[in-house]
């Protein structure tokens, strides 16, 4: 798939075109499932080694929602990046370069970085109608207190707006709102998928270590944070017909994005562990 922004000897490699990768042929399957991506930081990582082995399995994906990380994963997959190529991207990009402090009124960092990166891989004229599968973003809006659905027009501002952590990082103004974080108020945005009828598979990076140590005020901080996220998902991993929660990402921080081959592996094992029950949500 040639992007805007890419000749065809820069572009990454689309699905169709890696080994193993057969699952979004047209007829392979008559149902596909559906998949909600949560938040996590560098533990959204994960999510690139879940849809590598989904992949792998052959198991097609019919759409797609996520917050945050996870909405940032589930972009590129529906534009029809491979999982690896993700992750190799992200393993060439320096994040401190991403992070550059801007000391405003409303964040302490400036996004303008993170576009720029976005879209000279997407396209910055990119739009959800574009995408090979159907996708929904969700996104917070600071001022109502309400969870925002995006899944037609543009992709880049909703798409910033919903990795965009409060205080961190500026609200995105767009459409009249102020747009922060999606994880924010839902972690694990089900709601997209229900009407479908399709198997949903949650994908949770954020189980809690419940013996964490906490020496630090910044440990204290990415605490009260997780739980915060955790407990807005809670009655939504209810509604999925599996929750993918691998335990190992309990042992990595938000800002570990220097294992990111780490966390790819653990999203990847986990899912290959469970593929004799995914196989029977299309049976």
């Amino acid at each position: 798939m040639a992007f805007p922004s890419a000749t065809d000897n820069q572009r990454p490699k689309t699905r169709n075109e890696e080994p193993g990768a057969k699952n979004q042929k047209q007829g392979t399957r008559s149902q596909k499932l559906s998949l909600a991506l949560s938040g996590g930081g560098a533990r959204g990582i994960a999510h690139l080694g879940v849809l590598a082995a989904l992949d792998e399995l052959e198991l097609p994906v019919g759409a797609l929602s996520g917050a945050s990380s996870g909405a940032i994963a589930a972009t590129f997959y529906a534009a029809g990046f491979a999982p690896r190529e993700v992750l190799r991207l992200l393993q060439a990009t320096s994040i401190p370069r991403l992070t550059r402090p801007l000391f405003g009124r409303n964040g302490l960092l400036g996004l303008e970085a993170v576009e720029q990166l976005l879209a000279r891989h997407l396209g910055a004229a990119l739009r959800f109608e574009d995408l090979r599968l159907p996708l929904t973003l969700v996104a917070t809006d600071l001022e109502a207190g309400e969870s925002v659905y995006f899944s037609h027009g543009p992709l880049l501002p909703p798409l910033l707006a919903s990795s965009a952590v409060p205080i961190v990082y500026r609200p995105v103004e767009y459409q009249g709102r102020r747009l922060v974080d999606g994880g924010l108020l839902n972690n694990l945005p089900v709601e997209p998928l229900l009407p479908l009828g399709a198997p949903i598979v949650g994908v949770h990076c954020n189980p809690i270590n419940r013996e964490a140590k906490l020496p630090t005020l910044r440990r204290v901080m990415e605490r009260t944070l997780q739980l915060a996220l955790s407990a807005n998902t809670t009655a939504r991993k209810a509604q999925c017909t599996l929750l993918l929660e691998p335990p190992l990402l309990q042992q990595y921080r938000p800002l570990d994005f220097r294992k990111a081959s780490e966390l790819f592996e653990i999203g990847y094992r986990h899912t290959l562990e469970q593929a004799a029950t995914l196989r029977a949500l299309l049976s």
